[in-house]
């Protein structure tokens, strides 16, 4: 079970040390065994993907692409309450990330330049969804919404087929919801290299998005600079920042909600009030019980989780920047007052009545987020990550002149002596 700690400057470190480990530990074997597939389906294509199927689903589906009459018929499977789910949660997204929009623009200047930039969506997007048992529909909102708000041409997803061969009924739903333009039924490592080379059933794509098991990571690790991705994501974590005016009941519920991602989870609680601390042990326990995943929860929370109790929100605050959580919850008693001050984290999740799973689904800002401490560098997927963007430059004769003496000046300063002959043969007597 979770353990309790007290902030002494070594004990938490060592803790937090061992979290960061968990993240640095390489599979070599994952990786030679992802090369190889990826090699495989570079050479060979369909054949190699539809091999690959079988090995790892079960059986090939008789159509590797749905077709949209078939996405509609998947889709009407679905429980009716469950797609008004799906397009309020829907809305929302858009709502949020239409205003992440940029436009392009232009400006000119009184000596004739016209100087400016060009945005633009991504021409073709692959999107991997995970199938089986760790279906998430929300992973197809919060993924192709954005894409579509940016302009994205066209929008291709990839998720394996259920055991039957079949396309899994909410994942079609979402799709058809969100606006995704083709669906192939394909997964792991091998999906990602079809998008990556493109097949002759499998067009070829700018950039790949989506979560997916160990060998999908590394696949879109190993084809970054083939195409571009999304991030390298490492296992879930969250950090809760509380009070002596938070509540136990919620702050268990909190961390097991990120616990039963997976065993290499992490949930801290960093408190200020010991009598915090031990109360939401007591129901880590008593809510544990229900649960369906208790297994991988009480793994995780053995080998990743504790409660850390320090003696102000300052070295709280402090921590949290440290450890730059992918979702961090503030439960205090004025949680605004935080928002300045917490500079590190993926989504911040302010007060009592704004748990993690609400961003993971509902409110509207994006649920793929910066794991393993990179958000202190890297934001969540956002409208600006399916766009790209490119300068424009206009010079009359008159404005180069003007400039040429500096520019030419740079270019031998540096060595370039092409540079600088591109300017002085234009003005050359």
């Amino acid at each position: 079970m979770i353990s309790i700690i007290k902030a002494d400057g070594r004990t938490e470190v060592e803790f937090l040390n061992k979290v960061e480990e968990r993240n640095r530990s390489s599979n070599d074997n994952v990786s030679a065994i992802v090369k190889d597939i990826i090699e495989n389906v570079r050479q060979n294509g369909d054949k190699a993907v539809k091999e690959y199927t079988i090995k790892f689903d079960g059986k090939a589906p008789e159509s590797v692409e749905v077709s949209r009459e078939e996405i509609e018929a998947a889709a009407s499977k679905c429980d009716p309450a469950f797609i008004q789910t799906l397009e309020r949660a829907a809305a929302n997204i858009r709502d949020f990330h239409q205003r992440q929009k940029q436009q392009s623009w232009l400006t000119t200047k009184e000596n004739g330049v016209i100087m400016g930039q060009r945005i633009r969506g991504l021409a073709r997007v692959g999107l991997y969804v995970p199938g089986g048992t760790a279906a998430y529909p929300s992973s197809v909102l919060m993924n192709a919404i954005p894409a579509k708000i940016a302009g994205v041409k066209e929008l291709i997803m990839v998720t394996p087929p259920l055991k039957d061969g079949r396309p899994n009924p909410d994942i079609m739903a979402a799709a058809a919801i969100a606006g995704v333009d083709r669906v192939f039924l394909m997964g792991g490592a091998q999906a990602v290299a079809a998008l990556a080379y493109g097949t002759e059933l499998v067009p070829k794509v700018d950039k790949i998005v989506g979560p997916g098991n160990i060998f999908v990571a590394t696949a879109k690790k190993l084809l970054y600079g083939v195409v571009d991705i999304d991030m390298i994501a490492g296992p879930s974590e969250i950090l809760v920042l509380a009070d002596e005016s938070a509540n136990p009941k919620f702050l268990a519920a909190d961390l097991m909600s990120q616990a039963e991602h997976d065993r290499l989870a992490s949930a801290i609680l960093v408190t200020t009030s010991q009598d915090i601390a031990d109360k939401t042990v007591a129901e880590l326990e008593r809510q544990m019980q229900t649960l369906s995943r208790r297994d991988i929860i009480e793994e995780s929370l053995t080998n990743y989780g504790v409660i850390i109790v320090c003696g102000t929100m300052d070295k709280a605050v402090e921590m949290a920047n440290d450890l730059a959580p992918e979702h961090l919850e503030v439960c205090c008693n004025n949680p605004l007052e935080y928002v300045g001050r917490l500079d590190n984290a993926g989504s911040v999740f302010l007060g009592n009545y704004s748990p993690e799973p609400l961003g993971d689904y509902f409110a509207g800002p994006n649920h793929v987020l910066p794991t393993s401490g990179t958000a202190r560098f890297f934001s969540p997927l956002s409208v600006d990550s399916f766009v790209k963007k490119s300068s424009f430059i206009y010079y009359t004769d008159g404005a180069l002149r003007e400039d040429k003496d500096d520019i030419i000046r740079f270019a031998n300063t540096e060595g370039l002596t092409a540079h600088a002959n591109s300017i002085i043969v234009r003005y050359e007597e």
